[in-house]
């Protein structure tokens, strides 16, 4: 038999197919053995490929039929909004931080350093030696193991001023992350309707967290040297807040840290309210040019919250951190936390405790500080050089980030997304503000990878905005 072959018969049926209405009924098995001069078996061969490509259907008993193409029908989820009710939080998805990776596009919208930024020996190691310990097959105390707990008390316990008292080795609380500290301390301390007094800029996870916990938002302006302590004595005066959620050391987005006299006149003021000062100190270890001065140990009688964070500078895949409040307050915050998560895995705390208790730690600091100096100092002058229009109010003395003040007129979003067509990912400021923008800027993290691209992202930029201006 000549053309005994079904990927021929296939090809030639598409094509007939393509032409054909829907519904429409092919010649039998027999006409087509006939007509390709095929054996049996190779015809049925064909169809078989051709249903399971979904371009013919068999009727067993009638015969083979060009497939009816049924529209699905669109899912409903209109029931949903009733359900849902109005949304708590004006968040309408992930923020321009979490966004995935783009191949081959120069990244500067992370929250998070570079993988070669990370002591990888030292988490690889430790990993290994908890997976063979109790750790791997015990439950941790709801809150934390105690050796850990020890390791972040004794951090706040150097920063304390002859006189004052630092926390004990069971004040500490450990969590997954600090953003679920955040979330608990807002719940647990503040309340829905409340006010919370807040920078602005700030982090926009805290922004997020209050939110969600039905927080009611009081900024203030932040600058430089931080917040003006007579900004923060009207809005505890006006709105009767017992809270002020802040970033005294190298804040995200802007980088900055407060001058010794406005956290202790901060610090104050909070006392004379009878409030609470959330301290998040998240990049304690991420200081360049200078070392960060956490209040907590300025603290006597439990006015300050402090959040202290290894995701940034152990690994993202270690989210652990603490949380150090004392009296009453730290037991609100313990039972939200238990009612939410219970605990914190076990083996992620004492490999994070593995990490940082290890000679290495703090060589790696030492050089993490040398590197993130070199990057922000790279990507500060790649954008002088592509884009003097921009205006970086602060060379920041640490963290991971730049704040950068665009021209007036500015249209963020429409920058941000030209910036992508031109392969540079980055991030609105908006985010970042608690109510209306002062202005337009965008945040850019110095810490991720291949600063090598820098001023290539430079000139991207600086062409972007005279395209766009």
């Amino acid at each position: 038999m000549q053309h005994d072959s079904a990927s021929r018969i296939v090809e030639a049926l598409r094509v007939w197919v393509a032409s054909a209405p829907p519904g429409a009924r092919l010649p039998s098995n027999r006409a087509l053995v006939a007509q390709y001069g095929a054996s049996p078996v190779t015809v049925q061969k064909a169809m078989r490929q051709l249903m399971a490509l979904g371009i013919v259907e068999s009727r067993p008993g009638v015969g083979t039929f060009v497939r009816t193409v049924r529209t699905a029908r669109p899912a409903d989820f209109g029931w949903q909004t009733a359900a849902l009710g109005t949304p708590r939080s004006r968040a309408s998805g992930l923020s321009a931080t979490q966004r995935a990776s783009v191949p081959d596009a120069i990244q500067l919208h992370s929250g998070y350093p570079a993988r070669e930024l990370l002591p990888e020996r030292l988490v690889r190691s430790a990993l290994t030696r908890v997976a063979r310990s109790e750790a791997a097959l015990t439950r941790s105390p709801s809150a934390g193991l105690p050796e850990l707990q020890a390791w972040f008390a004794n951090q706040v316990a150097t920063s304390a001023p002859p006189g004052v008292a630092p926390p004990s080795a069971r004040d500490p609380l450990v969590i997954a992350g600090s953003q679920s500290g955040l979330s608990s301390i807002f719940r647990a301390l503040v309340g829905p309707g409340q006010p919370l007094i807040i920078e602005s800029p700030t982090y926009w996870g805290a922004i997020l967290a209050a939110e969600q916990a039905g927080v009611v938002l009081i900024p203030v302006p932040s600058g430089p040297d931080g917040p003006d302590p007579d900004e923060i004595e009207r809005a505890f005066a006006a709105t009767g807040a017992r809270a002020f959620y802040a970033q005294p050391n190298f804040a995200n987005p802007t980088g900055a840290q407060w001058s010794p006299e406005t956290g202790l006149a901060v610090l104050d003021i909070v006392r004379s309210r009878g409030a609470f000062l959330i301290e998040d100190d998240w990049a304690h270890d991420l200081g360049i040019d200078a070392d960060p001065h956490p209040l907590v140990g300025h603290d006597r009688d439990g006015h300050v919250i402090y959040l202290r964070s290894l995701t940034k500078s152990v690994s993202p895949a270690l989210r652990v951190a603490a949380v150090i409040a004392r009296g009453p307050a730290r037991d609100r915050i313990l039972a939200d936390r238990a009612g939410e998560t219970m605990y914190v895995s076990g083996l992620l705390q004492a490999a994070a405790l593995d990490v940082v208790t290890q000679p290495g730690w703090t060589t790696h600091l030492r050089t993490m500080r040398h590197q993130l100096r070199n990057r922000r100092d790279l990507l500060l002058q790649s954008l002088r050089d592509g884009a003097p229009q921009l205006d970086v109010q602060q060379v920041p003395p640490g963290g991971l980030n730049l704040w950068v003040r665009l021209p007036d007129g500015t249209d963020v979003h429409n920058l941000v997304r030209e910036c992508e067509t031109r392969g540079l990912i980055i991030a609105p400021g908006s985010e970042w503000f608690p109510a209306e923008p002062s202005g337009p800027f965008i945040r850019l993290n110095y810490s991720g990878e291949d600063p090598a691209r820098y001023p290539e992202a430079g000139h991207v930029l600086g062409a972007a905005l005279r395209d766009t201006h």
